[in-house]
């Protein structure tokens, strides 16, 4: 009988968020693998777990994975966790859940916390519409990809950032999406967590003076749909019909849809759309 991944999420601060079903799985499983053995000892000290560990990081993934899923495929069961929070999120979780599909191996997941959801849920902002992009690369050009892309999203924006990078990070962000409503979250389930709501200006200004202390989640808010609307209201007015057809066409848009399109972005009937080209 074959094995199976148990994805358990760890507390990000307070260890009493550990729920009930986690342990009794780390308990039971055969194997745990952990991202920070050194870390992860202190957790299973304090809820006296004697379950063997591995470890399983960044710089080993690949291999590592492959030698779990053999030793799954032999009917060891194991749990895999991260220094805080949910398996797979900011880290290399999914690799080794990409090897276990692969391989025909069950995976399940433990709910658990995850500090993006924490911080998301409490900054203030909206929360129906949301992206996570967890650490921006550390690339120059994919950092300014990424940025440029961030320029015009209209969901609400969830990034982590460590305290040593986060006025210079605030800073890019800040010149890149302009100053927008923001709330840094710091701390989270800890003795001292903070939710810092202000603006992205506001920030830079603050922890220019005051140094950050903590890993933090920075939640930003989402660009106004009605602006978007405008800016490209803007655009069509510099083009004929024409060129606002040869546009969608020459993005694959068939040319029904193509009409429709323009019409709805002039605020025209498809009627006068099909006049303006005839």
């Amino acid at each position: 009988m074959q094995g199976k991944l148990y994805l358990c999420a760890t507390p990000i601060g307070n260890l009493e968020d550990i729920t009930f079903r986690i342990l009794e799985t780390l308990k039971s499983v055969d194997l745990i693998a952990a991202e920070d053995t050194r870390h992860s000892i202190k957790l299973l000290n304090h809820f006296s777990i004697k379950t063997p560990m591995t470890s399983y990081h960044e710089y080993n993934k690949v291999e590592k994975a492959k030698n779990l899923v053999d030793r799954m495929k032999d009917g060891v069961n194991v749990a895999l966790i991260t220094d805080a929070g949910t398996p797979g999120i900011s880290d290399p979780g999914e690799e080794l859940v990409r090897q276990c599909y692969e391989a025909g191996l069950e995976v399940t997941s433990l709910p658990g916390p995850a500090a993006c959801i924490t911080a998301l849920t409490m900054s203030g902002l909206a929360t129906r519409r949301f992206c996570f992009e967890a650490f921006l690369p550390a690339d120059k050009k994919e950092k300014e990809w990424i940025l440029k892309e961030l320029q015009t999203e209209t969901r609400t924006i969830v990034l982590y950032e460590a305290p040593h990078r986060l006025v210079k990070t605030l800073e890019e962000l800040c010149t890149a999406l302009g100053d927008r409503r923001a709330s840094i979250c710091r701390e989270l389930t800890k003795k001292y967590e903070t939710v810092f709501q202000t603006t992205l200006a506001g920030a830079v200004s603050h922890y220019r003076e005051n140094e950050p202390r903590g890993e933090c989640v920075i939640v930003i808010e989402g660009r106004a749909i009605s602006e978007l609307k405008k800016e490209g209201q803007k655009t069509w007015q510099s083009m004929s019909v024409e060129e606002h057809m040869e546009y969608y066409i020459s993005q694959g848009y068939e040319r029904k849809e193509a009409m429709k399109q323009v019409a709805a972005d002039r605020g025209i009937r498809r009627r006068d759309v099909y006049q303006a080209l005839l």
